[in-house]
């Protein structure tokens, strides 16, 4: 009944408001009216007579007193015999420069008249100032925060409350991938629940909670699971909505938010994109009287200030917590943060499932294979990849989404769609083979490579005529020493192909030696893994928060370290590529094959290249067993 009251009451309140406004309105019209009304009965009857009417009447000294305007005369005449009341005029005059004169001579009594025309002066000194007021208030109560008294709205948040019976809403069962956050969050929806069960052993309730993360994992949707899941009020803001044109108006919008929060108590308050306004100060242009820094500053104080806000549970998410202030990371405010981080191979299969849930697949589709082939992909990468096999099923009108249109979709959102309209040259085509088949081959020989599970030379994307696609067979979350060098090996391998094939060098390349590059220089100065060098870091990060991290680095080595550097680079890589060549030079026979089959068929599977290079699927020890040269000894399969 509570909630049929309020719904109730809300409609009556629409209703009263919609009335008043039309209310008042009618009034402005039906006072316009009767202004009109009072004007053309006050106004003297006057009957129209012609201007040569008027000229007789003058030239007769029956004109009794006229007033003279530009575009009508007004006046009166003396009646017809017996009748003493002189009778009211109108005529519209022609340009007659003696009117005055004759008027003089006749001893008329005259004036001159300035026209009030109603309707004119309506529009030009009512309608027409009060269009311009009215577009105004319009303009700028749009800007500022609606058309509900909109001077009053400068410091109003722009908060949304999420109800307890908000239907479609989020839960826990939703989100998935990410166990430890959701366990982290479960209890402070349980502590906002049931308070005392913590409160009796002296616990206090964090402030807090910060959701750190990449892209695409799922924070926002882990908010509204909370929204869900909560049985208390759930506000949610977005960082860039406090700060706007006005000054000031993001440290009133934060008061605003507290105090709308306060009253709601016990509540959930989050934030979207702390990052856009809680990066670190003193580093702004403005200095320290900047908007941005005000509003930070005011998000300080009401978190852990002089003012309680106890019941009240702040919950922001960034996926840059290197440019938020630290005060914002000390405890009492963002005490506890929880890293939502990409999913593992058990997470990746069960947000598949996830998502799997409104999608027709097929009875005998497995999602653990996907989830097996998309290491390293977000939550939004997964559910783009279920979203891209819907849509290909349903454009090849299949009733199921197949194996094959899950498959095509890991590469779609790797590599873009495949552009088959594409037309090049057979020369091109050829080196695309080569470059291809240099990349597969030293893949199958290494040890220390993830296994090659497809190489197409059908362009995809933008820029790539053809790629290499290498899936690990589980996750990894340490690399090591040889299989960074392994690596490099292997992105030299294309361009190693080409010039031992064609004596000549092309520009498809150019990707891959990007690649050698930074991982070669990351090598060096990021994993101090170079003998020469010792272990030891090189260029820590450091600079201007609002031009970012990465744009300004700190030097700390001397000009002959930085020599030093260049050189380990460039022998890494030199070396990489001469063992590449070696590799390749010593198993031509395989590539030729590989590049003649990749050219009449344009894509090979993992079972294709396998059986092409007479390799086998099984693994010793962590390296292939298999019949290819590697440097001077040769492993028979």
């Amino acid at each position: 009944m509570k909630k049929t009251n309020k719904k109730s009451s809300g409609k009556l309140t629409n209703n009263l408001k919609s009335k008043k406004t039309g209310f008042s309105i009618g009034y402005l019209l039906l006072f316009l009216v009767v202004l009109y009304i009072i004007q053309m009965f006050m106004s003297p009857k006057a009957g129209e007579i012609p201007y040569s009417q008027f000229r007789t009447y003058l030239s007769e000294g029956k004109i009794v007193d006229c007033s003279v305007g530009e575009k009508i005369i007004r006046g009166h005449y003396e009646g017809a015999a017996g009748k003493n009341k002189p009778v009211a005029f109108v005529t519209v005059p022609v340009q007659d420069l003696k009117l005055v004169n004759e008027l003089e001579a006749k001893n008329v009594k005259f004036k001159g008249e300035v026209e009030n025309n109603f309707l004119r002066n309506m529009l030009m000194w009512w309608i027409f100032p009060f269009a311009i007021i009215a577009m105004a208030w319009f303009f700028i109560s749009k800007r500022i925060g609606g058309m509900g008294n909109p001077f009053m709205s400068f410091g109003k948040a722009k908060i949304k409350l999420y109800a307890e019976e908000d239907a479609n809403k989020t839960t826990f069962a939703d989100v998935a991938g990410c166990e430890e956050a959701k366990e982290e969050l479960q209890e402070i929806i349980e502590f906002l629940k049931y308070p005392q069960k913590f409160q009796k052993l002296g616990g206090k309730i964090p402030k807090g909670v910060l959701l750190v993360g990449p892209p695409g994992t799922g924070k926002t949707l882990l908010a509204k699971a909370v929204a869900g899941e909560s049985g208390v009020p759930f506000f949610s803001i977005s960082g860039s909505d406090f700060v706007e044109m006005f000054v000031g108006m993001g440290a009133a919008r934060v008061r605003d938010m507290f105090e709308q929060a306060k009253q709601k108590a016990p509540c959930i308050v989050f934030i979207d994109e702390l990052d856009s306004v809680g990066r670190q100060r003193g580093a702004g242009l403005g200095g320290g009287h900047d908007e941005r820094e005000q509003t930070l500053n005011q998000l300080l104080a009401e978190m852990d200030g002089f003012t309680s806000n106890s019941g009240v549970v702040i919950i922001a998410a960034t996926n840059r917590p290197d440019v938020l202030d630290y005060a914002l990371l000390r405890p009492g405010r963002f005490d506890r943060q929880v890293t939502v981080d990409r999913p593992d191979l058990i997470g990746r299969e069960a947000i598949l499932k996830v998502h799997a849930k409104n999608v027709k697949v097929e009875p005998n589709g497995n999602l653990n294979i996907i989830a097996k082939r998309t290491p390293g992909f977000s939550g939004a990468d997964l559910a783009n990849v279920i979203n891209e096999a819907a849509l290909l099923a349903a454009r090849r009108d299949k009733k199921f989404v197949e194996m094959a249109e899950l498959e095509e979709s890991i590469e779609r959102v790797i590599a873009g769609p495949e552009r088959k309209s594409r037309v090049i040259s057979d020369e091109e085509k050829r080196i695309v083979a080569y470059h291809e088949s240099g990349h597969t081959l030293v893949a199958a020989i290494l040890p220390n490579t993830d296994p090659v599970h497809k190489v197409s030379i059908i362009a995809r994307g933008a820029a790539a005529l053809g790629y290499t696609l290498q899936l690990p067979t589980e996750d990894k979350y340490l690399t090591k020493e040889s299989e960074i060098l392994d690596t490099l090996c292997v992105l030299l391998a294309g361009r190693a192909a080409e010039e031992i094939i064609f004596n000549e060098l092309s520009t498809g390349a150019q990707n891959d030696v990007e690649r050698v590059t930074k991982l070669a220089r990351n090598y060096v100065c990021k994993f101090g893994m170079s003998k020469t060098l010792g272990p030891q870091t090189f260029g820590r990060q450091q600079g201007n928060i609002f031009l970012g991290h990465d744009l300004v680095q700190e030097k700390e080595f001397s000009e002959k370290t930085a020599i030093e550097i260049d050189s380990e680079v460039s022998k890494i890589i030199k070396e990489s590529y001469a063992k590449a060549k070696s590799l390749i030079e010593k198993n031509r026979d395989k590539l030729e094959l590989l590049a003649k089959k990749l050219e009449e068929d344009e894509v090979l599977e993992a079972d294709q290249i396998l059986e092409l290079l007479n390799l086998k699927k099984e693994k010793k020890e962590g390296s292939r067993k298999n019949n290819l040269v590697v440097g001077k000894e040769t492993r028979q399969s």
